[in-house]
């Protein structure tokens, strides 16, 4: 019996010592899975991290003037490389691997991946003026989308509508007056025979001749008193991006970001509402920017504030002329005052016949002095209904012709304000146009900022690609693409 308890003995150690062989290779197994597994977790980890580290180095003057996040790959030197940004993605993957920063971590820690940083490349990037200015305009519509809604839309829609459909921006009424100022100036000088058989030298006075004086004064004299508060602020063009952009001098991403060939009405509507939210205006001057009125530079275009100030004026007072003419030549109760007025002149010079040119001409000067009394108004911080009636009138034919257009004490309070109609003429405006020279003003304007003399907006980037390589000491390697963006 105890033979054959021994037997038994020695079969239960062999068979131990088996499972226990199965066993051990299974948890080594199991062991290196996991030691696998748990390295290319961490790769994955300190990827993400290092490239949100990279994200967080956002431009801060950018965004707080503009509400813009981008990345500037120049990191305050003069020019902005895709290999600075990658020095940068290196040391934070260096940094996040390495266990310099634990206590004592030669004694207590024992690295169980052992993970270093091989290779690490931007293999994409994606600027701001990408796909010339598309990337700039769609975060900026980003930027603004959820704070603004969409009733603006609507009544800026029906004022759009309004001046298409009645042609007040194609600047005839202008042309109209002088051409018919031109057939009344032809009679001067002639000879015609009276009733009495006598003959006598017609000697023409149009009697709009006054408010034609006064336009050789220029717009901003006759609107704006004060004429020492017109800013004299300027810019160089030709040291911004969009002069760059023409001569080829910038960079460009190589990241296919989709932006539609034709933009949403909404679309076009929102960027515009985000110039008019961060950019200053004459009445609203941005005082740290380059430009005072920024808005009207978009609009204009000049390198100056006073030929933007200039240009914006002159285009309100064209479109008010023609909308003032149109409802004076439907009113029919002033326009029978213009020919009353035009009848008795024509018959004091004894030619008849110019009647009509004088009644038009008459209506002409009105709407012209009514203008101006208008842009007047709204760059004071009044308010003008695009079409106007008996109401909302100002001028009498006699004080029109007076040309003065002194609006002291009385203030419109109804209708659009000048941010409406540079709001009309902002969606007027080109967009490829538009949105150069709002990213010629991001830059001026970020340069004038400490330490930004040498920003570009071309150097900012919106998106970026990494391709990081990262091996074990274990034997281990793990080769990882990834995409990050604001």
């Amino acid at each position: 019996m105890e033979t054959i308890r021994g037997k038994k003995d020695a079969y239960l150690t062999v068979y131990l010592a088996l499972s226990m062989a199965v066993l051990l290779a299974l948890c080594l197994v199991l062991l290196e899975g996991a030691r696998r597994n748990g390295a290319a977790l961490e790769a994955e980890c300190m990827a993400e991290m290092s490239l949100n580290s990279i994200l967080a180095e956002y431009h801060k003057e950018l965004f707080e003037q503009y509400n813009l996040f981008a990345l500037d790959a120049s990191y305050g030197t003069n020019y902005p490389s895709p290999a600075n940004t990658e020095r940068h993605l290196c040391h934070y993957l260096q940094r996040n691997f390495s266990l310099e920063d634990l206590f004592l971590s030669d004694y207590w820690y024992r690295d169980f991946f052992a993970l270093t940083l091989k290779e690490a490349s931007l293999t994409g990037i994606s600027i701001l003026t990408d796909q010339e200015g598309g990337v700039f305009r769609r975060r900026a519509v980003e930027a603004i989308e959820a704070d603004v809604g969409l009733t603006v839309l609507k009544e800026l829609s029906e004022w759009l509508k309004t001046v298409e459909i009645n042609s007040l921006e194609d600047g005839s009424v202008e042309q109209k007056k002088a051409e018919i100022d031109r057939q009344i100036q032809e009679y001067n000088g002639k000879e015609i025979q009276l009733p009495d058989g006598q003959w006598k030298v017609v000697e023409i006075e149009n009697p709009t001749w006054k408010l034609e004086e006064n336009k050789r004064k220029g717009i901003l004299k006759l609107v704006i008193e004060d004429q020492e508060q017109i800013s004299q602020r300027s810019i160089a063009q030709e040291a911004l991006i969009m002069d760059r952009i023409k001569k080829g001098e910038v960079n460009s991403g190589n990241m296919d970001i989709h932006i539609p060939e034709e933009e949403s009405l909404a679309d076009q509507f929102l960027f515009r509402e985000y110039l008019m939210r961060y950019m200053g205006n004459y009445g609203a001057e941005n005082a740290e920017g380059a430009l005072l009125y920024q808005l009207e530079y978009l609009i204009a275009g000049k390198e100056n504030d006073t030929e933007n100030l200039r240009g914006v004026a002159n285009r309100l007072l064209a479109l008010r002329e023609a909308a003032n003419a149109l409802y004076l030549f439907s009113d029919s109760e002033k326009s029978m005052e213009a020919e009353l007025v035009a009848g008795v002149i024509a018959t004091l010079l004894a030619v008849p016949e110019i009647t009509e040119l004088l009644k038009v001409s008459l209506l002409l000067g009105w709407a012209y002095a009514e203008s101006l009394y208008d842009v007047k108004t709204l760059l004071e911080g009044g308010k003008i209904p695009l079409i106007k009636d008996d109401a909302t009138w100002h001028f009498g034919l006699q004080g029109a012709l007076e040309a003065n257009i002194s609006n002291e004490n009385f203030r419109e309070e109804t209708g659009l304000s000048y941010e409406d109609y540079l709001r009309i003429f902002l969606m007027l405006t080109d967009t490829d146009k538009l949105t150069g020279r709002a990213m010629n003003l991001v830059e001026a304007d970020i340069r004038l900022t400490a330490g930004n003399a040498d920003f570009r907006l071309d150097g900012c980037f919106d998106r970026i690609e990494a391709y990081i390589c990262v091996e074990s000491a274990y034997g281990y390697q793990f080769e990882l693409t990834r995409q990050k963006s604001y």
